[in-house]
């Protein structure tokens, strides 16, 4: 058996423009809650300014999904990912607040464009198993997080802010044209030109079989633990000075955890396409739970390595949940790729800015501790639930036979 899982051409091509674009990126975003206190940001502004990067995506999103019905999805994700470009540069000539804030929402319109086109290229396609596409598809972005903050910080330290997002700029120029040269060819026959009305009767369509009691479940508890991730996303890094760890702490910290973490995802992409996504979903949302609740009981006492594992933990369970929600709607809306792949990116933001913005309020009052405790314990239930109910439903199936 081969010590890397199959990954079909088009999921290749796909993850790859993920990993270029997330690898831009994530040669700053890791220090950019450090950049924004160093800016005298607030906490709370800290999550307003991830809450307008995220709130564009679900806003966007049926737009984009509409738009990949007369627009090749190649070329919208190569916009998308110009648009990354644009918010580096912004990032360098910004005059005021208003026109940063600015910035973020076309940030998050570029991803909702990039995500959106992504995805209904992954479910418009006919893939031997979708949680495994998926599975590539999202770690790419660990991937790119185990290089790109260690590059991001030699030019920091070398150029300052403005020599990385120059870099920055480089290569999402670069990507975007990778992008589109290696999935148009792939791609065109997935625009289909339909009218306006007949995308809101897809999307009509699609709302109704999510709603269905075996779906539904499955999505809230995805989207709860997508809130975890948002949290993390935003505030983790603060979290880690709260702990009164250096810069270079953190540092080797990200850069060793997913170093680590690529050969793990290798076997977590194998075991996704041996297990239906909805057990997925339950068994991934109880591993990020566990390890959420755990890290905030052991709060006080934690070190390096201990933080290394519960964070781990938490970070494998919400990528298998990831993968087991978007191969979960591939399946149930594959009649619907572009709205499905619309409303699987609408989840994510919606989730994440709910994660950051309710941890700008409320961190202040419960501290860091109790928020990972409460999260982890209603994901664990929630998730426990999801499990419960498929195997209630498995077991009434096997009695009707």
């Amino acid at each position: 058996m081969p010590f890397i899982p199959k990954i079909e051409k088009i999921t290749q091509d796909t993850a790859l423009s993920h990993f270029f674009l997330m690898f831009g990126y994530k040669l700053y975003s890791f220090y950019f809650p450090l950049y924004l206190v160093a800016k005298s940001f607030s906490i709370a502004q800290v999550g307003y300014t991830n809450f307008l990067i995220y709130l564009p995506i679900a806003v966007f999103a049926p737009l984009a999904g509409f738009l990949n019905h007369k627009i090749n999805p190649a070329i919208l994700s190569a916009v998308g990912i110009l648009g990354y470009g644009i918010h580096a540069i912004g990032m360098i000539v910004f005059p005021n607040l208003p026109v940063f804030y600015l910035f973020q929402i076309v940030l998050g319109i570029s991803a909702a464009l990039f995500f959106v086109s992504s995805r209904a290229i992954l479910m418009g396609s006919k893939l031997e198993n979708y949680d495994r596409a998926f599975g590539w598809f999202y770690s790419a972005n660990s991937y790119a997080a185990a290089i790109a903050p260690a590059v991001g910080a030699l030019f920091i330290w070398k150029f300052g802010f403005l020599g990385v997002f120059a870099l920055s700029f480089v290569i999402q120029i670069i990507n975007s044209i990778f992008c589109f040269s290696r999935l148009r060819k792939h791609t065109g026959q997935l625009a289909d030109d339909i009218k306006i009305k007949q995308s809101i009767q897809n999307y009509s369509s699609a709302f109704s079989g999510i709603k269905e009691k075996n779906t539904i479940g499955f999505v809230f508890i995805s989207f709860l633990v997508l809130i975890l991730a948002g949290f993390n996303n935003t505030f983790f890094v603060l979290f880690l000075k709260d702990l009164d760890w250096s810069q270079n702490q953190i540092l080797i910290f990200n850069s060793l955890f997913y170093l680590v973490f690529i050969p793990l995802s290798f076997g977590i992409i194998k075991q996704l396409a041996r297990s239906k996504s909805a057990i997925n979903i339950s068994w991934g949302s109880q591993i990020a739970g566990v390890f959420s609740a755990l890290l905030g009981i052991l709060a006080a006492i934690v070190n390096f390595y201990s933080v290394f594992l519960l964070m781990l933990g938490t970070f494998i369970g919400s990528l298998i949940t990831d993968s087991g929600r978007s191969g979960l709607l591939s399946l149930k809306l594959k009649k619907y790729p572009e709205e499905s792949a619309a409303i699987d990116t609408i989840f994510s933001p919606l989730a994440t800015a709910a994660g950051a913005i309710i941890g700008g309020f409320v961190i202040l009052p419960l501290g860091y501790p109790l928020v990972f405790i409460l999260l982890g314990l209603l994901i664990f239930t929630s998730g426990t639930l999801g499990f419960l109910f498929r195997s209630k439903i498995k077991g009434l199936k096997n009695q009707a036979i």
